[in-house]
């Protein structure tokens, strides 16, 4: 390992350059990288002294495909992103880990006390024990570091940063403890666990697998215990695009019964057919049994099933372009993406407040601008916070100033999708 200031200076003298364009692939944030880690390494003196220390990264996510059916055991497509957490870390010899985030308080953790504390669920510190009881699991070795963790993946924006955090925990104690050889799968895996056991939350699969295999990720759900992940390359420069993320600035206020009504409508469908879950039932199902479906389950339901079942065969359709290389009918399939889930799915927003539509006039304002330059859908979860873009580059300039002017300077993020996952940078 190298020392802060042995590292410090290569950055200042540019002679890390390649490492972060392979990572970050965006030129013009370049500056912005290099200062970035010498901020971080300067605030991990100020808390543990100089020495020689490690470097980790782990990146955001962005949902490509899939939306709204993992939790019918259906297939999701995600994408890794520029933008991630960072920890600059160093083993220490007791059993004790220490990290501290970006504008946060030191978290201690005794690796002697890694069991669920319900007083600690939805907190950073159970994350931080539900990884490392993870690891221990999966018999894995860990023992103590110390780390400072900063990350530019931007809270509530539909880019998964709870993943990013728990993928860096693992990748650390993989790095430090195990010579990078817990599988990026086990260390996603292992987030999952994290995040439903210690902090709470009844999360899936998707965020943490993005985060942590990197690139694009397919993964089938139908068996949810073992669920088929197969990694997808995409090289949007070769394409010559972007990835565009605007937050429409929505407020999420409220919003928890419009998300918890999809699936249970999706599930009162199924139930109509005999089934638990929409898996494996067919749009030819749902059309011959219309009328039943309508009476029992209602229309909304009944056209969040076609949703359902229409978007599975779309994520298909996505992983078989890309690796054909026919990025013109990905762009297509992600269009119809987005048209699904605003005519079908319906989660633009919410029918409890019809007078702001921030997710709808961000779609609008996007095919008005891109027209043959590129296609926009909701992001993620829907009703109000984010939608996504892929833009021709030569168009990127006009697309951000027109996003910006709705909702605020900075509002749309230009990204790109990155090739690497959870990984050691150094």
């Amino acid at each position: 390992m190298k020392t802060t200031g042995e590292v410090k200076n290569l950055l200042q003298n540019r002679e890390l350059d390649s490492t972060l364009m392979d990572i970050y692939l965006d030129k013009s944030r370049l500056d912005y990288q290099r200062q970035r880690y010498i901020d971080a390494l300067t605030r991990y003196e100020e808390l543990y002294g100089a020495g020689e220390i490690a470097i980790f990264s782990a990146p955001g996510r962005s949902e490509i495909g899939g939306n709204h059916t993992d939790h019918q055991h259906g297939e999701v497509l995600a994408a890794s992103i520029n933008l991630d957490a960072i920890a600059i870390t160093a083993p220490v010899d007791e059993p004790v880990v220490r990290v501290v985030s970006d504008g946060y308080d030191m978290i201690t953790v005794s690796l002697d006390d890694l069991e669920v504390k319900e007083e600690l669920k939805g907190t950073t510190d159970s994350l931080i024990r539900g990884v490392l009881e993870g690891i221990k699991n999966h018999g894995g070795k860990i023992g103590g570091f110390q780390a400072y963790v900063t990350s530019d993946v931007l809270i509530g924006a539909g880019l998964s940063s709870s993943a990013a955090f728990e993928t860096i925990i693992g990748t650390i104690v993989s790095g430090l403890y195990n010579e990078m050889k817990l599988s990026p799968v086990d260390i996603a895996i292992i987030g999952q666990y994290a995040e439903n056991v210690h902090f709470g939350k009844p999360s899936g699969l998707m965020d943490q697998m993005a985060s942590s295999v990197g690139n694009l990720v397919h993964i089938d759900f139908a068996d949810v215990a073992h669920p088929v992940i197969e990694n997808v390359s995409c090289d949007l420069i070769k394409y010559g695009y972007s990835l565009c993320i605007t937050d429409t600035k929505g407020s999420h206020a409220d919003l928890t019964p419009d998300y918890a009504a999809v699936p249970a409508e999706m599930r009162a469908v199924a139930a109509v057919l005999g089934q638990e879950l929409l898996h494996g039932i067919t749009l030819e199902q749902l059309l011959s049994h219309a009328a039943e479906i309508r009476e029992k389950a209602g229309d909304r339901a009944y056209l969040r099933a076609i949703h359902f079942v229409t978007e599975n065969v779309r994520v298909q359709e996505e992983v078989a372009a890309l690796k054909a290389e026919d990025f013109g009918t990905f762009l297509k399939t992600v269009k119809a993406s987005g048209d699904s889930s605003f005519k079908y799915l319906q989660n633009v927003y919410t029918n409890h407040d019809i007078t702001h539509q921030n997710v709808s006039v961000a779609l609008a304002v996007s095919d008005a601008i891109l027209g043959a330059n590129g296609v926009s859908r909701v992001h993620g979860g829907g009703f109000a916070g984010t939608i996504q873009a892929f833009v021709k580059n030569e168009a990127v300039a006009e697309y951000k100033a027109a996003l910006d002017g709705v909702f605020g300077e900075g509002a749309c993020d230009v990204l790109m999708i990155r090739k690497y996952g959870g990984m050691q940078v150094l």
